[in-house]
Parts: structure tokens; C-alpha cells; sequence
């Protein structure tokens, strides 16, 4: 039996309580500062309000205050947070990492380094480490299609973990394996990182297509809908992650299986990156949209962000070409530059190099 600490109890953060309880670990829920009603309402009746189930045995919550407590004698800490807590948790956590502790990030996203290209987060967030830690914290990150509530309802769940050390990820995916949550292993972790942070911003491309059919009132009287536009958007998405996991030195394996397309699939279903490609395709701009969704983490509008600043020097390097990825570059030219939907359909579906 571990201890493992997790930190963040959001969705995500506080489903991966129900494997490891489920395996016998004590598990010790930790909030972020905004997730302080969160704990509130599990330090009352054990029942987590975002997920709706009350928290398996063996989980104990704490407020961020109670930190040291919860990290005393952990074999684990878990990464919980969503990307724009990266640098919080490196800022708060940092100075308490322990090169004896493993980390285990389920955060996605990408930050910009200094040569302007993309970096994965663990890679950012070591960057921020205190600098004798740098370099010495063993992790591994989880990618791969898992709806939080699925995992929660003890779902069948299938996802990898990704990281340099394959004998840690191997004793990380034993802490977790259960009958109902599969763990691969994986030391792509530029291909899998990169995947499971372009999708968040490919399914707000996706979602385009259901905004635009509401704006066209809806499937018409014999039932026609837009599925074969939102086909279209998800096989040219398909296309575009392989084009920058290959540009980044990612394994094109990884797009083709549980961290790019699985993990774009599940996304499409619903949640927020969706929400704003609906409210962006029915017509509202860019700012219009955010305000709707006012309070809500939008990790694909960061991803964009992040990317459109990449490009020219992706495009320098000669890693890619001007007209690659058209999807991507409207999805900038909506999200950062304010324009309106125009999907540049004539230009998908070109092979990745061709």
C-alpha cells in the first residue's frame, strides 16, 4: 500500500482518487486555493459536488493550508491542476519536491520556450524548479481518452503514461491498474504531451461545425445535420497533430492512437473546449464567447495562443511550411486575431510534407 497526494481536486485530480483507493492507497486530496468550496463540501459529507459521487474509502480531503501535512510521508504527489496552474504549483510545490517522490502530471497543455518553440509542461515546469531540483524529479504524465465522471463510475478507461524512465512508469501504472482502468506505457513523451495538448484546441475547431449548424437553425425538416463538416474538421485535425508531433520529434504512433485521435474523440463529446467552438461557430466573436463562459478554464484557447507564437519559428526552422496547417492557422485567426468563422475547406486534407 502507497500514500499518494494529490494536488488539485478538480475533476480530473479527484477521479484518479477512485483507482488508487480501489488498490488500497491512502490517498490524500489536497485543493488548490480555488478549490476551497470543493473541499468544504467534502470535509462535510465525503460527497465531491463536481463529480457527484462521495469519495471512495481511503480518501482523506485537505485545504491548501494543510499542504505539508498532506505531502509528510507521501510515495506519490500527483499533478492535478489545470495549465494555468503549472506555474503556481511550481511555485508553491517546487521547493517541497523530493527527488525520492515521483511525480505524476495529468495537467495538458504547452508553454512557449525561450527559442520560441513549444515545450511539453513537465519539461516547462521543471524550467521553474528551484535549480538543485532541476533535472532530478522523476515523473511520468497520463494522456489518453478519460471523461473524469467516467473514471469515477468505475467506466471502463484505457490511457498512457508517458515518461523517459520506463521502470517508473511501470511501477506507476501497477499503483494504478485496476479491472476498469488500463495503463499503457510509453517514452514518446514529446508525441504524447504534444497530443493530448493540441486536442483540447483541435476540439474547439471540431466544434465549430455544431455553432455553425445552429446558426443555420438546426437540421433541416428531413433531418440533414453537419456531421459531415464536423468529419471533415476531424480528419484534417487528425492530419495537422501528425504534422506538429513530427515537426516537435514526436512518434506519429502516439497521434494515431489513445493520446491524438482517442483522445480527440472523447473531447469532441462535451466540456468547455466545445462549448466555445459551438458559441464561436453560431456566430459570436471571440471575446463574445469568452464572457459567456466567464470563470471557466479554457485550455484551448491557451494551446492556440501558444501555438500561433510558435508557427514562424516552426516556419523558420523549416519544421513546417507556410501552407501547412490551414485548420490551425484560422483557429488563430479566430481565437487570437477576433475573425469571423470561414473555413478554409479547399485547403484540408493535404498529406502531412506533401
Amino acid at each position: 500500500m502507497s500514500t499518494v497526494t494529490i494536488v488539485g481536486a478538480g475533476y480530473m485530480g479527484s477521479a484518479l482518487s477512485w483507482p488508487l483507493a480501489d488498490n488500497g492507497h491512502q490517498v490524500r486530496l489536497v485543493g488548490t486555493p480555488l478549490d476551497r468550496d470543493i473541499i468544504d463540501a467534502c470535509l462535510k459529507d465525503g460527497r465531491h459536488p463536481k463529480l457527484q459521487r462521495t469519495l471512495p474509502d481511503g480518501v482523506r480531503p485537505f485545504q491548501i493550508e494543510a499542504l505539508g501535512e498532506a505531502l509528510d510521508g507521501a510515495d506519490l504527489l500527483v499533478q492535478g491542476v489545470s495549465s494555468p496552474g503549472v506555474e503556481w504549483f511550481a511555485d508553491t510545490l517546487g521547493p517541497l519536491l523530493d527527488p525520492r517522490r515521483p511525480l505524476l502530471s495529468i495537467t495538458k497543455g504547452l508553454a512557449l520556450s525561450d527559442d520560441g518553440l513549444p515545450c511539453i509542461l513537465p519539461d516547462h515546469l521543471d524550467q521553474r524548479l528551484p535549480p538543485p531540483l532541476r533535472g532530478r524529479i522523476p515523473w511520468a504524465a497520463v494522456g489518453g481518452p478519460c471523461i473524469a465522471g467516467e473514471l469515477a463510475g468505475r467506466r471502463q478507461t484505457c490511457v498512457v503514461f508517458a515518461g523517459r524512465d520506463p521502470a517508473l512508469l511501470e511501477r506507476l501504472a501497477t499503483l494504478l491498474r485496476t479491472d476498469y482502468y488500463h495503463v499503457w506505457t510509453s517514452t514518446d513523451v514529446v508525441g504524447v504531451e504534444t497530443c493530448v495538448a493540441l486536442k483540447n484546441g483541435y476540439s474547439l475547431g471540431i466544434a465549430l461545425a455544431m455553432g455553425l449548424l445552429e446558426a443555420a437553425g438546426g437540421p433541416d425538416a428531413a433531418g440533414a445535420g453537419m456531421h459531415n463538416l464536423a468529419a471533415a474538421l476531424f480528419a484534417q485535425a487528425g492530419a495537422e497533430m501528425a504534422t506538429l508531433v513530427q515537426a516537435l520529434g514526436g512518434d506519429l504512433r502516439s497521434v494515431c492512437g489513445l493520446p491524438g485521435i482517442g483522445d480527440l474523440f472523447v473531447t469532441v463529446q462535451g466540456g468547455r473546449s466545445v462549448r466555445l467552438g459551438r458559441l464561436l461557430g453560431s456566430g459570436l466573436g471571440i471575446e463574445q464567447a469568452l464572457a459567456r463562459l466567464e470563470g471557466v478554464t479554457l485550455e484551448s484557447a491557451e494551446v492556440i495562443r501558444v501555438l500561433a507564437r510558435a508557427l514562424p519559428v516552426l516556419e523558420r526552422q523549416g519544421r513546417i511550411r507556410p501552407g501547412d496547417l490551414p485548420l490551425l492557422r484560422h483557429l488563430q485567426a479566430i481565437v487570437v486575431e477576433g475573425r469571423p468563422v470561414q473555413l478554409p475547406l479547399e485547403q484540408f486534407n493535404q498529406a502531412p510534407g506533401a
